[in-house]
């Protein structure tokens, strides 16, 4: 269990080098930032089409985002989640209300005219099909793993609707992280999702590691001399494609055998997570041919 705890109406002090164990998600949605990026990303790769059109998704969220923030009914009841042993938004076992389905009509509201090709297009007119009941158990499975049950088609988008949801109660949770003693910081303090890639911090917080959360977009502290995946710190080994002083590396480890990636905000203060995570997928090809696994999922690659 993740040795970072949430707790009611405590605000640590910070200041320059301060380890704040949690850093919820900001209030303003930063969904047209990722857009821009995956846009800028998209001028030189060969998958410059799939970041064009992984951005169109990111703009259409922060179009949804806005015009459904999170009803106040659903904010009222946060802070009754916090002070337990779980995490308080804990995907697996979370009642979901009827919002992240409002926010998925939304989407495809967006995504409409945006389409890219007909076979995206099928798929947004069977998920537009679908009704409650389909949607909830395609949720159900797409948040417990099973991912061949959903197929990558169909969880993209309800995936961008989840993680807007939780994305959502994470910034209204009124609650701080509490860092106590112990190891289990695989997973989010406040969703138990998986991170998509680690962030070094650049700033008052240089040099900080943090992993970002996949689903809430939380961040939580996690020293860098371990592993993210198992906790083990002897068998690390780090990855590019340019030098040691890249802005993305992989941290694989040889006990786990799993990888992850390593965004240096301190280098390249432009990072994006999920984009720049995205757009880097020639250092994953490089690392899996190694012999490691990738022990997080990036929200636009979905299996199955």
């Amino acid at each position: 269990m993740n040795s970072i705890r949430l707790v009611a109406d405590e605000r640590p002090s910070g200041g320059v080098g301060a380890i704040v164990p949690l850093i919820l998600p900001a209030a303003q949605p930063h969904y047209r930032r990722r857009a821009a990026r995956l846009r800028q990303l998209a001028e030189g790769p060969p998958m410059a089409d799939y970041l064009r059109f992984a951005a169109g998704i990111a703009e259409a969220q922060q179009q949804a985002a806005q015009a459904l923030p999170l009803p106040e009914a659903l904010a009222a009841g946060l802070p009754a989640r916090l002070g337990g042993a779980r995490p308080p938004l804990e995907a697996a076992g979370l009642p979901r209300e009827r919002h992240w389905r409002e926010l998925l009509q939304a989407l495809f509201e967006q995504l409409r005219d945006a389409s890219p090709t007909p076979a995206v297009a099928q798929t947004l007119a069977g998920l537009r099909g679908c009704d409650a009941t389909a949607l909830e158990k395609l949720a159900d499975a797409l948040l417990a793993g099973d991912y061949a049950r959903v197929g990558s088609d169909r969880a993209l988008f309800l995936w961008a609707a989840l993680s807007l949801y939780w994305r959502q109660m994470a910034a209204r949770l009124p609650a701080a992280g509490r860092a106590g003693v112990g190891e289990g910081r695989q997973f989010c303090p406040v969703c138990g999702s998986a991170p998509v890639a680690s962030v070094i911090r650049g700033g008052a917080q240089s040099g900080l590691r943090y992993l970002h959360c996949g689903l809430c977009e939380s961040r939580w502290h996690m020293v860098r001399t371990k592993c993210s995946n198992c906790e083990e710190g002897g068998r690390l080994d780090y990855w590019s494609l340019d030098s040691e002083q890249a802005a993305i590396r992989a941290e694989s480890c040889g006990d786990c055998h799993g990888y992850l990636k390593v965004l240096h905000e301190d280098r390249d203060p432009q990072l994006e997570v999920i984009a720049d995570d995205l757009a880097s997928l020639a250092l994953d090809a490089e690392v899996e041919r190694q012999g490691f696994s990738r022990s997080g999922l990036n929200p636009f690659l979905f299996p199955g």
